[in-house]
């Protein structure tokens, strides 16, 4: 234990800050526990708060302290996970106090699902997380990394711990976006376990460091004797990332997609970002044909003006045609507009039932070869027709009985 005079403190008291609160936390000699609750809710609830604060430092041994709570409405996650990184300045038990994780996030992700567009949410903001889900987005990312500062980036671990664990995310991909490596193994410990799908590395550079990733996975796996499949997405975002882009994009089996982030990229670069995008056309198209050869998912960089939606329109449109199959979204209502754009158009769609059905026709007739009028189609044709075929379904723009409605 640490100096008893020593004060901790952890969360958030802004004005603008919502369901968070602000604690602070000092381990006295003697004197039994103070808690002093300051809260707009506490003739409701501060009987449960105050007994939710007591059993979390009971959990740990702290029979002598002086606790005080601002809070903004904070959900008992967000108390739990405020006050035990408060605690954990102070004293360093080998334990955590864990909220019950929740049944509905207890789904698992396939390697191709569909990803056009990630929602990032800072870390230390529970605000932003708690109804993340109805926004429908393909994946939330809860992200430990630049949206954290610092000096909060101890407790933002275990805050978003907590909330991979309580909170319902409505069967979307739940990702987390750690720190840069090395700093980022630390956060793996506060994630893997607690049924995280996809982690995003940063600033990665090397297949290495992919490497050191799946080691320390698989160091807290078999501790935690937890062996679901965890994905990874690199994140390129410096001028020796694109170069290495192929090495990182083949690093390993569980890598499923590659990223590359704009904004750091062009400061490496030493350039502006343009709304041209022709200072990053070559990078975006290393990574996109990266992860083409590699089998994987090239995602593009985020759109950062969330007011013009018919300039992150035009936007999707040139990333699709470089290849991209989605980017990173920072506010609920550029959602929609990335799968719209995303999704593939009337035109893509006939041609491709045009393909399919040609496909089928000559393999009922038992025939080697495949043509569409005096076009001969080979295998990858019929496969990017397929895969057309599937996102229509799943954006809503085709019934999936659409081949039995052309034969009736």
């Amino acid at each position: 234990m640490q100096s008893e005079s020593k004060t901790a403190t952890a969360g958030n008291n802004g004005d603008k800050d919502r369901s968070d609160c602000f604690v602070s936390l000092q381990i006295t000699a003697s004197g039994g526990v103070q808690i002093n609750l300051k809260s707009k809710v506490k003739a409701l609830y501060g009987d449960s708060i105050t007994a939710l604060c007591n059993e979390v430092l009971q959990y740990f041994g702290i029979d002598n302290a002086v606790l005080t709570i601002e809070d903004k409405g904070a959900l008992p996650f967000v108390i739990m996970a405020r006050l035990e990184a408060a605690i954990k300045q102070l004293i360093e038990p080998d334990k955590e106090f864990l909220p019950e994780a929740i049944t509905e996030n207890n789904y698992t992700t396939l390697k191709d699902r569909q990803r056009f567009s990630r929602l990032y949410l800072p870390g230390n903001t529970p605000s932003l997380m708690i109804n993340a889900g109805i926004h429908k987005p393909h994946a939330i990312i809860l992200d430990l990394e630049d949206a954290v500062a610092f000096t909060k980036k101890h407790e933002a671990r275990f805050l978003v711990r907590n909330a991979l664990r309580s909170i319902d995310f409505m069967g979307v991909e739940r990702m987390v976006r750690i720190n840069q490596i090395p700093l980022g193994l630390d956060d793996l410990d506060f994630i893997i376990p607690h049924q995280v799908h996809v982690v995003l590395v940063p600033k990665c550079e090397s297949a290495q460091q992919l490497h050191q990733v799946n080691n320390r996975i698989l160091e807290i796996q078999q501790k935690t004797k937890q062996h679901s499949t965890v994905w990874l997405m690199p994140i390129i975002e410096s001028a020796l990332g694109v170069i290495r882009a192929y090495e990182i994009a083949t690093a390993a089996d569980n890598v499923v997609a590659m990223a590359i982030g704009l904004e750091d990229y062009t400061a490496d670069l030493g350039v502006n970002r343009t709304a041209a995008g022709t200072e990053s056309l070559f990078a975006r198209s290393q990574v996109v044909n990266a992860c083409k050869a590699a089998g994987i998912q090239p995602i593009d960089s985020v759109f950062s003006d969330v007011s013009d939606m018919e300039a992150l329109k035009q936007n999707v449109l040139q990333s699709k045609a470089l290849g991209f199959e989605g980017m990173g979204c920072i506010h609920p209502r550029q959602i929609g507009v990335i799968h719209e754009n995303f999704a593939p158009d009337d035109e893509e769609i006939a041609k491709a039932k045009r393909i399919v059905l040609a496909f089928d026709e000559a393999t009922e007739k038992g025939l080697g070869v495949v043509s569409l009028g005096t076009k001969m189609i080979d295998a990858p044709v019929v496969k990017r027709a397929l895969r057309t075929i599937t996102l229509a379904v799943a954006a809503g723009k085709l019934n999936e009985g659409w081949k039995r409605e052309i034969q009736q």
